[in-house]
């Protein structure tokens, strides 16, 4: 009589604010008896931030120069969001010195961050991905690491991704808390659906389900009605 579907995913960008809700959407409409809501991605939370840091220290990162790399998107909300996270590890592990690097669709990649690192005159820098899982990304990223490692000599130290660490369940229960509430906290302020940013204002509006999802292209819902408080943005 009641599900909560949670994104397992770190940033609210298309497919926690559009694809999943959709099918959210079309999961109501053909089960009206079931009470069924939709939660928020994990997001930037300071349990994050302490395994992010943890992992930083125990591989002896800590205090050192900080590359963080991300799964870029094509919200400029979300990246930002990353950006954000990415500051907040520097100041949990006195960087000293903090960049942003994205496996895809947005800039600075990978490479291009290294390099900066490189420009700066580091000698010895740190990485952690803020990602949950291990994949192709990751292993993209690392072999454009050893690349950059061979051709500079810079000292370049792995602290890993997240993993299965037991304080994701500690967000993970709070999101599902909340979406018994009914308080989603998905990031919207500057969400690419509600500011028209520049090369995107088609997006501004733009129904749910627009975006990678087809399996419920038939049910979209604009972004701007208020009469799915526990789907997508929650307006």
């Amino acid at each position: 009589r009641r599900i909560v579907v949670l994104p397992f995913m770190l940033l609210g960008a298309s497919h926690a604010k559009s694809d999943v809700p959709a099918i959210v959407v079309e999961g109501r409409l053909r089960h009206p008896q079931v009470d069924l809501r939709f939660g928020s991605p994990l997001g930037v939370v300071p349990e994050l931030v302490e395994i992010a840091a943890d992992n930083l220290g125990a591989v002896d990162g800590t205090g050192v120069p900080l590359l963080v790399i991300a799964r870029g998107t094509s919200d400029p909300d979300a990246n930002g969001e990353a950006t954000k996270a990415a500051r907040l590890l520097g100041e949990w592990v006195d960087a000293g010195d903090l960049q942003v690097g994205f496996t895809g669709m947005t800039w600075p990649r990978t490479p291009a961050a290294l390099d900066m690192m490189e420009r700066l005159g580091h000698r010895r820098i740190a990485v952690f991905f803020w990602f949950l899982c291990n994949g192709k990304l990751i292993e993209r990223a690392r072999d454009e690491i050893a690349e950059f490692v061979e051709r500079t000599g810079i000292d370049v130290v792995d602290a890993g991704y997240f993993g299965p660490d037991p304080r994701l369940v500690v967000v993970i229960t709070r999101r599902y808390l909340e979406a018994l509430d009914g308080v989603p906290v998905v990031n919207c302020d500057t969400c690419a659906y509600r500011a028209p940013f520049p090369g995107m204002e088609e997006k501004a509006g733009q129904a749910i389900g627009v975006g990678h999802s087809h399996h419920a292209a038939e049910h979209r819902h604009s972004h701007l009605s208020d009469d799915d408080q526990h789907v997508g943005h929650g307006h």
